[in-house]
C-alpha cells in the first residue's frame, strides 16, 4: 500500500512542470463571488513544490510568464479498494464562449486509463456555456471493459428464514463477487438559465452493458443472476435507456474545493422501452451540499455537508444499475466501503466533513468525515429501517493554487472488515 502511494505521488511531481493551468469554474458566477475570490500568489502548491526542488532551474533567473496552452495533459491517477490502483492519462482543455460576462468556461475532457483489477475505461465529456450561460449542453461517450465487487442486495441485515435465493442475494457473510462486462454509454443534456445560479433541462441517454460474467459463484446463483430471474431481465445483456428531467440550483463558490454555498440537483431519470431499455423505470435522484466556511482569516476551514438520494418510483432498474454506494456522479460516496457495497431499489446517503487547514499557505490541510447509508432491498427490508456507518481521515496536498484542486489522501473504515485507502483529485463533494 505504501509503496504505491509513494509511486502515486512520484508520478505527480515528475510530471507538474507542464501542467497547463485551466480555471474551471462553476456552473454560476456572479459579482459577489467574483469579487470574494482570493488571491493566490502567498499559497504554495505541488508546481511550485516541483520548481524548488527541480536540479535543472537556472539560479537567479528572472522569472518570464509564458502564455499558457488551452489544453492541458495530466496523468489519470487514482487508487481506491474498488478499482484498485489506475494510470492513464487525461486531456483537459478550455475556452470562454464570447466576451460578455458571467459566462462560464466552456470545457472538453478525454481520457484513456486502465486499473489492477482489469478494468480499461475510455470517454469523452463536454460542458458548454453559451455567453452569459444562456444555455448550458453537457454530455459524453464513455466505453468500459468493467469488473465490479459485488456483495449482493440490500443494507446489510438479516433475514428471518429466507429461501435459498435470498441467502444470497443477502449475504450474511459478506462473500464477494466479481461481476465482469462491457458497457457503452452516451447522454447528452441541454439547460436552460432562469436566473443566476438556477438551471433546468432536459436529456436522454442510451447505456448498454453486455457480455455479463460472474467470478466466485455456483452456476446461474450468482446476485445478478438471480435479481434477473426475479424481474425478468436478461442475466447477460440489458439495455438502459431513456430520458432525463432535470433542475440544479448552485451558489457554492469553487466546485473542485467549496468553501461556502449551496448545491441542490434533482434528476427524474425514465427509462423507456420504446428507446430500447429492457423496462420502463421511474427514479428520482437528488444531490444536495452545504457548504459553511468557519473562518474569513483561514478560508479552508470548512464544515461541509452532503446528502445523496435515488428513490424507486416505479418500475425495475438492471442489477448493476441499482442506486448505492459510490454510484453517485463522480463515485465518491461511501469512503469506507467498495463500490456497491449495499445497493437497493431506493437509497439514501449522507456524510458530514470537517475541513482545517495545517499549513498558512494551504500547502498541506486535514480532514476528518463520517457517513450513514440505508437502503431497502426485495427482501422486506425498508428504507430506513437499518444503517450502515463509516468514518475516516485524510490529508490534502494543493496540486493547483489557480483551480482549487487538492490532491486527497484518505483512509477510511466500515463495518464488516471494509477499510482501506482511497486516493483521487479533488473532494468527494
Amino acid at each position: 500500500m505504501h509503496i504505491r502511494l509513494i509511486f502515486f505521488l512520484i508520478g505527480f511531481l515528475t510530471v507538474m512542470s507542464g501542467f497547463a493551468q485551466i480555471q474551471i469554474q462553476d456552473t454560476v458566477s456572479t459579482k459577489e463571488q467574483r469579487d470574494s475570490i482570493l488571491p493566490t500568489a502567498h499559497l504554495y502548491d505541488i508546481v511550485d513544490a516541483f520548481q524548488d526542488i527541480n536540479p535543472f532551474k537556472k539560479k537567479d533567473s528572472v522569472k518570464t510568464e509564458r502564455k499558457r496552452s488551452a489544453i492541458s495533459y495530466l496523468p489519470n491517477l487514482n487508487y481506491n479498494p474498488s478499482i484498485g490502483a489506475q494510470i492513464g492519462i487525461k486531456a483537459v482543455g478550455g475556452k470562454v464562449l464570447g466576451n460578455e460576462p458571467n459566462t462560464t468556461m466552456s470545457i472538453a475532457a478525454t481520457a484513456l486509463s486502465a486499473t489492477t483489477r482489469g478494468i480499461i475505461v475510455g470517454y469523452l465529456l463536454h460542458d458548454i456555456y453559451t455567453p452569459g450561460n444562456r444555455w448550458n449542453i453537457k454530455g459524453g461517450f464513455m466505453v468500459a471493459k468493467a469488473v465490479g465487487l459485488d456483495y449482493g442486495m440490500g443494507i446489510g441485515g438479516a433475514l428471518d428464514n429466507p429461501t435459498s435465493e435470498e441467502l444470497i442475494m443477502n449475504n450474511p457473510d459478506r462473500q464477494r463477487f466479481v461481476n465482469r462486462f462491457m458497457t457503452y454509454t452516451f447522454n447528452e443534456r441541454v439547460y436552460k438559465q432562469l436566473f443566476p445560479g438556477a438551471f433546468v433541462g432536459a436529456g436522454f441517454y442510451f447505456e448498454l452493458k453486455r457480455k455479463f460474467s460472474t467470478v466466485g459463484s455456483e452456476e446461474n446463483m450468482a446476485p445478478i443472476e438471480i435479481y434477473s430471474r426475479w424481474n425478468d431481465f436478461d442475466p447477460t445483456r440489458v439495455n438502459n435507456n431513456g430520458l432525463m428531467l432535470n433542475m440544479q440550483y448552485l451558489t457554492r463558490d469553487n466546485p473542485n474545493s467549496a468553501y461556502k454555498g449551496y448545491y441542490f440537483d434533482m434528476v427524474l431519470r425514465m427509462n423507456q422501452t420504446w428507446m430500447g431499455s429492457s423496462h420502463n423505470a421511474y427514479q428520482l435522484q437528488t444531490d444536495f451540499r452545504k457548504y459553511w466556511q468557519l473562518s474569513t482569516d483561514r478560508p479552508n476551514h470548512v464544515l461541509a455537508f452532503w446528502n445523496f438520494g435515488s428513490y424507486n418510483l416505479g418500475g425495475h432498474l438492471p442489477y448493476t444499475d441499482l442506486p448505492g454506494t459510490a454510484k453517485d456522479t463522480y463515485a465518491r460516496s461511501g469512503r469506507g466501503y467498495t463500490m456497491g457495497y449495499f445497493k437497493g431499489k431506493s437509497f439514501f446517503y449522507s456524510e458530514v466533513e470537517y475541513r482545517y487547514p495545517i499549513l498558512r499557505n494551504q500547502f498541506l490541510s486535514g480532514v476528518v468525515f463520517a457517513n450513514v447509508q440505508t437502503a431497502n432491498d426485495q427482501m422486506g427490508t425498508k428504507l430506513f429501517q437499518i444503517w450502515q456507518p463509516a468514518a475516516g481521515a485524510g490529508l490534502r496536498l494543493l496540486f493547483n493554487k489557480a483551480t482549487r484542486t487538492n490532491l486527497c489522501i484518505d483512509y477510511a473504515f466500515g463495518r464488516f472488515g471494509q477499510r482501506g485507502l482511497f486516493l483521487g483529485l479533488n473532494e468527494a463533494f
